[in-house]
């Protein structure tokens, strides 16, 4: 891509990150005066900002180059994944309550609250550990390479001014500045990936001749049971245990919700972030698809399914719009990484640091709360060179599996936990450590099994990634309910208002009021344009 920016394409580059330096700046000089202010930017953030934020943390540009490769690849099965939008309603619906009523920061500090301290160790050096070996370093090897493609410096020089850049504005800012600038680049982002895909139909021709062109398989979301990469029981089952986990419970989503005022706030910037969930079907994985009609047609070459995008940007796009499709990548991964940053020091600092020394004045938790996001930025730095060596495809297509066993326990937890008010600490924590066992022994597996093996260790190596998903989280189920009634039930006054069998009638009624018809009927129409195309990618 950096050979096709030209002087309007530059210049609009420009005024993207100069009006990304002046929402920075106007951030960074609101005193963040505690721990508030600087996590969750005070518990003042709007419900447009929330969602936008919610859809610029989960898109990351390997997210949009992967995706769009995908489209181009295999079709509309990873459609599954974009309408995980119905579970970003659960997150409002059925978790928030819960979260802001126990006056949490972090998911860890829920767990302990619900059962007890073991939990919430376990789950904040879980998170954190995996957020700098998995989010963190796919993130920056993305950055490496598109600023590499964008500016043509070296993929080590483009990976440490993303870092450096966007790491600044976090540490200086807190969440604050990670969800106004998040704002702003969901704008960017849907703006230009948009006006791509219009130039992209308008290159094919028709929907009907895309059809035409792709074939009825690539518009086909529902493969068979037997399909090694995208079976429907997977894709639908185990993707949304996956999507539980990840849009429920992980403090990288969360933490945007409960930087709202009240639960209303924040159930209608879920909601808003859940119709934003549905838009990369159409401006990522459809111009993937249009990318493969249009090789039919001779009018775009490519060799490697992520060189889609940018191909496509270079192919299709006038000079000035190049520039905002370059920024909207930027805005990608700069948020992206904004949130894992600002994540992992919220973990660090209120589940770890104000845990060990509770007298902590407020300034101080701050301080270090800067200091720990200066700690995962130089850690992935250190972890730039490993990332090149790996190289990003294969790394991320392995992490993709991984989050499918790393979900199913901690989905179990949360949701027993806020189901069934019988499960207690003992049924957490055995659940929490079987899933870790069960997911390294998987990975294990994986890694020692040759082709061509047999057997029962080789049959457990080769299962489809989103069916062990499925299996483990059934198996989760079965240790939770069975330690939680082996032991003595939990204190029900302790845990009061945290489980929907402890509620009292005051909370039930607060909870009633917590809504108005118009985030119902937004719901539901969402709900039916889910089911509407699911029903229409057929083949």
């Amino acid at each position: 891509m950096s050979t096709s920016l030209e002087t309007l394409d530059w210049v609009v580059l420009s005024i993207y990150f100069l009006a990304l330096l002046v929402i920075a700046i106007w951030v960074i000089r609101q005193d963040n005066k505690n721990t508030e202010d600087y996590f969750l930017a005070g518990r003042n953030v709007g419900w447009f900002v929330i969602g936008a934020s919610i859809f610029a943390s989960n898109i990351g540009s390997e997210h949009v180059v992967g995706l769009a490769g995908t489209g181009a690849e295999s079709g509309m099965p990873m459609a599954h994944y974009e309408l995980h939008a119905w579970i970003v309603l659960l997150l409002g619906w059925v978790f928030l309550p819960f979260y802001m009523r126990s006056d949490v920061f972090t998911m860890p500090e829920f767990l302990e609250k619900r059962f007890d301290a073991k939990s919430r160790w376990f789950l904040s050096i879980f998170s954190i550990i995996g957020y700098v070996l998995t989010k963190v370093s796919v993130t920056i090897y993305a950055g490496g390479v598109v600023v590499s493609q964008l500016i043509g410096l070296s993929f080590l020089e483009g990976a440490l001014l993303t870092v450096v850049i966007t790491g600044l504005y976090t540490v200086f800012g807190g969440m604050r500045a990670v969800v106004y600038t998040e704002a702003l680049q969901t704008v960017i982002l849907i703006l230009g990936s948009c006006f791509l895909t219009y130039k992209g139909f308008q290159a094919v021709g028709s929907w009907s001749e895309l059809k035409e062109l792709a074939g009825a398989e690539h518009f086909n979301m529902w493969r068979p049971v037997s399909d090694p990469e995208y079976p429907w029981t997977g894709m639908v089952f185990g993707g949304a245990i996956v999507g539980i986990w990840y849009w429920c419970t992980d403090q990288y989503i969360v933490q945007r919700t409960l930087a709202a005022h009240n639960i209303k706030i924040g159930r209608r910037g879920a909601i808003f972030g859940a119709y934003l969930k549905i838009l990369p079907i159409f401006i990522f994985l459809v111009p993937g698809i249009i990318a493969y009609a249009l090789k039919q047609k001779g009018v775009l070459t490519y060799e490697r399914s992520d060189q889609v995008f940018p191909v496509m940007v270079q192919t299709l796009l006038p000079t000035g719009v190049k520039g905002l499709v370059a920024g909207g990548l930027m805005a990608a991964l700069m948020s992206s990484l904004a949130s894992v940053f600002n994540s992992s020091s919220t973990l660090f600092t209120v589940d770890i640091f104000k845990k060990m020394y509770p007298e902590t004045p407020e300034k101080k938790l701050v301080r270090i709360g800067q200091l720990a996001t200066v700690v995962v930025v130089v850690l992935g730095m250190l972890w730039i060179p490993i990332m090149e060596k790996i190289g990003g495809g294969v790394l991320y297509k392995y992490l993709q599996s991984v989050q499918s066993y790393i979900a199913p326990p901690i989905t179990t937890v949360f949701l027993m936990g806020i189901f069934w008010k019988r499960v207690n600490a003992q049924g957490a924590i055995s659940t929490l450590f079987f899933g870790l066992f069960m997911g390294t022994l998987r990975i294990i597996a994986e890694l020692t099994v040759s082709e061509g093996d047999t057997g029962a260790w080789a049959y457990f190596a080769t299962i489809n990634f989103a069916h062990m998903a499925i299996f483990m989280f059934l198996a989760c189920v079965v240790v939770c309910i069975v330690v939680s009634l082996m032991t003595p039930p939990p204190d029900f006054e302790r845990i009061a208002g945290l489980s929907y069998g402890t509620l009292s009638a005051e909370q039930k009624k607060a909870n009633k009021g917590s809504y108005s018809l118009v985030d119902v009927i937004a719901s539901v129409l969402l709900v039916a344009a889910i089911i509407c195309i699911l029903s229409y990618f057929t083949g």
